[in-house]
């Protein structure tokens, strides 16, 4: 099954974002359920949220995928969502 995951960051936590994008990126290369992923851009093209669309079993393999994210595990987000997704287009 698809799973979204969509992030908003903590106010001022670039800096946060920037410190652990090696290690986010090496989890999503190793853990191989990732089709699809990128940053939210505010009005200023600053990352400031991400979204990631996953392969996974189930949404409560999602929800473990998220928790054991580095960017997670830093304290980078304010809000995640995760559910279930159709892909239609693409």
């Amino acid at each position: 099954m698809r799973v979204a995951l969509i992030s908003r960051d903590n106010p001022d936590s670039l800096q946060i974002r920037l410190d652990n994008r090696d290690a986010h990126l090496a989890y999503i290369a190793e853990t191989g359920v990732v089709e699809m992923a990128g940053p939210l851009l505010d009005l200023d093209g600053q990352m400031c949220g991400s979204m990631i669309i996953m392969n996974v079993d189930s949404v409560a393999a999602a929800q473990t995928w998220a928790a054991n994210d580095p960017y997670e595990k830093a304290g980078l987000f304010k809000h995640v969502r995760i559910q279930e997704w159709k892909k239609v287009i693409g």
